[in-house]
């Protein structure tokens, strides 16, 4: 899709080795919902401290398609968050999400992100971090990047762990009306740079950079 005159970051692009990373049109949105749709994790799992994934397929579906269209309608500067469908040889196969208040007092990013069943263990969700957090670092100049999963979600944790986080302490958060406790990630830029991956390229940045705040 061609960026559009008000909403430029249509343009954007992260591209890897073997991914393409961009803000969604409504074709590709449908996919992604799809995707969704057809599961994320194991019925018996849950990574998410909202268990968005809990209704049945059409609801999972319509909660994506929802909530990717609410990012840009609720998108500040000072408050932004930035979902990203991941393309495998041209098939959406996940979101990717990098996400940040106040980033230009804090220079500080989270991220976020799910991987349909049928893509999972290929090293898809490795390479689509690392180009959220080269767009972060290179692109914007963030200076840290966090992130957290559960204690018992060992993918989500050797994810970062491969891309240099270190832990930052524990929390606790409520599930379903359960206690559950999450290992709470932190990346600096200098570990970043040591661990940063190569071949990763963003284009169409300088055209929506202002939104970003940075």
């Amino acid at each position: 899709m061609k960026p559009t005159r008000h909403w430029p970051l249509y343009g954007l692009r992260i591209r890897t080795p073997r991914l393409e990373l961009r803000v969604p049109d409504l074709e590709l949105l449908d996919e992604l919902a799809s995707v969704a749709a057809d599961g994320v994790h194991a019925p018996d799992a849950m990574p998410f401290t909202v268990p968005w994934t809990d209704g049945p397929p059409a609801e999972r579906g319509r909660a994506v398609f929802q909530h990717v269209l609410g990012t840009v309608a609720h998108w500040q500067a000072t408050d932004w968050s930035l979902s990203l469908a991941v393309l495998h040889e041209g098939r959406v196969t996940g979101r990717q999400d990098l996400m940040a208040r106040n980033f230009a007092v804090t220079g500080e990013v989270s991220t976020g992100s799910w991987l349909g069943l049928a893509h999972q263990g290929r090293g898809i969700g490795t390479e689509m971090r690392a180009a959220a957090l080269q767009l972060a670092f290179a692109g914007l100049g963030a200076g840290a990047a966090v992130s957290s999963a559960m204690t018992d979600n060992p993918r989500s944790l050797g994810v970062s762990r491969r891309l240099g986080y270190l832990p930052d302490g524990l929390t606790v958060a409520a599930l379903r009306g359960e206690r559950v406790t999450l290992q709470r990630l932190r990346l600096e830029r200098d570990r970043w740079e040591k661990h940063r991956t190569s071949g990763i390229t963003v284009e169409g940045l300088d055209s929506c950079r202002e939104m970003f705040g940075a």
